[in-house]
């Protein structure tokens, strides 16, 4: 681990670029997650763009959700080939997230976080307050009485 927790959450939600941002700063602040092994931390915009958008093909396929992959490919897609990126693996049940910084777990990049085959993205009752933003509650249902 070479980036706290902490420092990578903050960072997501300064990136103002990735529109999943809170939920998946939510997802690196959950107790449970942890950062998994990852031999190959250092690589390329180039091999990030490759990898993920057949990744993006065979999540359709597979019925897997994901967060933050569009804008992922987006950024990626941006930056010169040959630009060096560094990617953090940080895991939590059956889900996992992959995210790209440029080096010191500040300059993000993107992030993809993703479950197994037909389970749902998790869902976090409060939601982390981005720079400058307001907070948000996202809930898998819709609370009727709340408005009463």
């Amino acid at each position: 681990m070479s980036v706290p927790k902490s420092h990578l959450a903050a960072s997501v939600l300064s990136a103002e670029h990735i529109a999943d941002r809170q939920l998946i700063a939510a997802f690196i602040l959950e107790a449970a997650t942890e950062f998994s092994a990852n031999p190959f931390a250092d690589t390329s915009a180039a091999a990030v763009g490759h990898i993920w958008g057949a990744q993006a093909f065979e999540f359709r396929v597979l019925g897997v959700q994901a967060a933050g992959l569009p804008c992922l490919l987006k950024a990626v897609s941006a930056l010169p080939g040959g630009e060096p990126l560094v990617q953090e693996i940080l895991r939590s049940g059956l889900h996992s997230l992959n995210l790209f910084h440029r080096g010191d777990g500040s300059r993000v990049v993107g992030a993809v976080l993703y479950g197994k085959p037909n389970v749902p993205l998790p869902v976090f009752e409060s939601l982390p307050t981005p720079p400058g933003g307001r907070k948000r509650v996202h809930s898998a249902q819709l609370d009727l009485f709340a408005a009463l």
